[in-house]
């Protein structure tokens, strides 16, 4: 494994919101002549004519740790990226995950509206971190947030999001009652489908938003975050209908369309209520 420049590294911790720990019997080396500026991420990342390290993504970068506290955290299974097919890749996205499994949930919510790991954070208004109970029962995960959630910093604020509202209603279930997130937490230019160094860097914040709510039931809207959560390229017709776990814990998890699609084809709304009431049977007689 190539060595990483130190000064990199630091400078990516700081670009996530995550302190550096320093030996007090080391010397800090010396950045005056290293990365001045942050660096441009162009859309579509190609080799440059500078010296910098070749590097996948931010978090590629991130190899020290946190002073540890006691928190409990659930252990997720790795999520497949095409930009995390070989070994190192993966030892340094583990090592960033582990990072964030040390935050308490106030200092997580900082570190995701400060985090400039990856190009997203150039075009957004603000970060949308989740919204809900926080003693919630029932988790929600959409894909990423719209036009209306990036000025609003609420998940699921625009039509789609209404009509959310009244599917939750519908179940006597109240938004106040629910946590709604999504998995990426800034807006993709012209709502495109995530990247794949884009979905590195939020992962580890959304698997510990799930391991400090401790959710009885997740409901995956839409096939995006379905095929993320559930590591799987199957299509969401596949896996709708039917029940599945989060990861490698009992967590049961639904997956239905995006209220977005819904919008655009109506037919299928009598098939997310039947969603619905599977989670609700699920979340009432457990198997």
């Amino acid at each position: 494994m190539n060595a990483v420049n130190p000064a990199l590294r630091r400078h990516y911790l700081t670009a996530m919101g995550i302190q550096q720990w320093v030996r007090r019997s080391l010397p800090v080396e010396e950045t005056s002549d290293v990365l001045p500026q942050t660096p441009h991420i162009q859309e579509n990342p190609t080799l440059s004519n500078n010296k910098q390290p070749n590097i996948h993504s931010p978090l590629q970068t991130l190899r020290q740790g946190l002073q540890p506290q006691q928190h409990t955290t659930v252990t997720t299974a790795p999520r497949h990226t095409e930009q995390a097919e070989n070994g190192d890749s993966l030892n340094f996205i583990d090592q960033a995950a582990r990072l964030i499994t040390q935050l308490d949930w106030t200092t997580l919510e900082t570190r995701v509206s400060t985090c400039t790991a990856c190009r997203l954070h150039q075009g957004r208004t603000q970060t949308v971190f989740g919204a809900g109970n926080l003693q919630a029962d029932w988790l929600l995960i959409g894909e990423a947030p719209g036009a209306d959630e990036d000025i609003q910093g609420q998940p699921f604020v625009g039509k789609a999001g209404q009509l959310l509202t009244q599917i939750l209603n519908a179940l006597q279930l109240p938004r106040s009652t629910v946590y709604i997130a999504n998995v990426l937490k800034c807006r993709p230019p012209d709502n495109r489908n995530p990247a794949p160094d884009e979905l590195a860097c939020c992962t580890p914040f959304l698997d510990r938003q799930i391991a400090l709510l401790q959710p009885k039931i997740i409901i995956a809207l839409g096939a995006f975050a379905a095929q993320h959560l559930l590591n799987t390229r199957k299509s969401i017709g596949e896996l709708r209908g039917k029940q599945h776990h989060y990861a490698n814990t009992n967590i049961p998890l639904i997956a239905t369309y995006h209220p977005a699609y819904l919008l655009r084809s109506p037919s299928q709304k009598a098939k997310v209520w039947q969603d619905f009431q599977l989670a609700c049977q699920l979340f009432t007689h457990p198997t």
